[in-house]
């Protein structure tokens, strides 16, 4: 007679249901749709509030979910005024221009500083990494009154006077630039990506007889892309949303960038339709910028060990 023997419950395997493709999919991305709501109906606020014809019905749609959506009469002439009571295409262009040759600037001295720290070995290399991840603890504030002090006593070139010595840097484009290209954080950033490349490729290179900067050039910066977007972008916000610095060094209505300039719209005897018409054309240009360079601006947070 044959015995039966029960099986061990560690043998037996219980096996669930598997939930269906539509609850999963639910679980997974309700909860993201539910975080963009929160994160983007300010900026919807905004930009609805900015065709609005007056004060009333900006705070009348604030109790409904009207304050959300183009409802009631709208009009074009909040962005008209914009441009009639500033000097808006002004500011815009030098927050540009700024912009622009800031990024250039440190993407390049902030690379090269990178690269020189991680692979390159030279005397006091761990010293002076460590004194700038150290000043990421010093806020920006704290610098602020020194640095105003050191700029107003630089000379100023001049390709038709010269270097003057009395008038320093305040009030040009170059005080609003020169100080904010070496950036410690930017400098880590490269320095987290550089470290993941294999130094093989600089030793095979060295073989073939090519320089330091033509490994640099040729080799670590086209397969940096992602890193170089990430500072790009984290560069552009930086220089674009300057306000401190600016409203202390600026006095010429020439030279304000678009966050001053806001700051002098708004005391005017302006609506808020109009505020809200002049931030949204200032935010169009960081959310096409960020747009652009996304993808690589993940893809070098995931790779450079920067981790939440």
């Amino acid at each position: 007679m044959m015995t039966t023997i029960p099986a061990s419950p560690t043998i037996i395997q219980t096996r669930r249901r598997p939930l269906r493709p539509a609850v999963t999919m639910a679980l997974r991305y309700v909860p993201l749709l539910i975080l963009v709501f929160f994160f983007t109906f300010p900026l919807v606020f905004m930009i609805v509030s900015s065709f609005k014809t007056s004060n009333v019905q900006i705070f009348s749609d604030l109790r409904s979910v009207r304050a959300f959506l183009p409802a009631g009469e709208l009009t074009l002439d909040n962005f008209q005024r914009v441009f009639t009571d500033s000097n808006f295409p002004r500011y815009i262009i030098n927050s540009l221009a700024i912009s622009a040759v800031t990024i250039v600037l440190a993407l390049a001295v902030n690379s090269m500083a990178a690269y020189a720290l991680s692979r390159l070995k030279w005397r006091g290399q761990q010293l002076i990494l460590s004194l700038i991840i150290a000043t990421l603890i010093i806020p920006g504030q704290a610098a602020v009154m020194p640095l105003l002090l050191l700029v107003s006593r630089l000379p100023t070139l001049s390709f038709e006077e010269g270097i003057s010595l009395a008038q320093g840097w305040l009030d040009t484009y170059h005080v609003q630039i020169i100080p904010f290209i070496a950036s410690a954080f930017s400098i880590f950033l490269f320095y987290q990506f550089f470290q993941e490349i294999p130094k093989e490729l600089d030793e095979a290179a060295l073989v073939d007889g090519a320089s330091r900067f033509q490994i640099f050039y040729r080799i670590i910066v086209p397969i940096s892309g992602p890193v170089f977007a990430s500072v790009a972008i984290l560069t552009f916000i930086g220089s674009w949303n300057a306000f401190l610095w600016p409203i202390m060094t600026i006095q010429s209505d020439e030279l304000r960038p678009v966050m001053v300039g806001l700051q002098f719209f708004f005391q005017r005897d302006v609506q808020w339709g109009e505020v809200m018409a002049y931030t949204t054309m200032i935010t169009l240009p960081v959310l096409a910028f960020f747009f652009a360079f996304q993808s690589a601006f993940v893809k070098s947070i995931a790779t450079s060990g920067i981790k939440g």
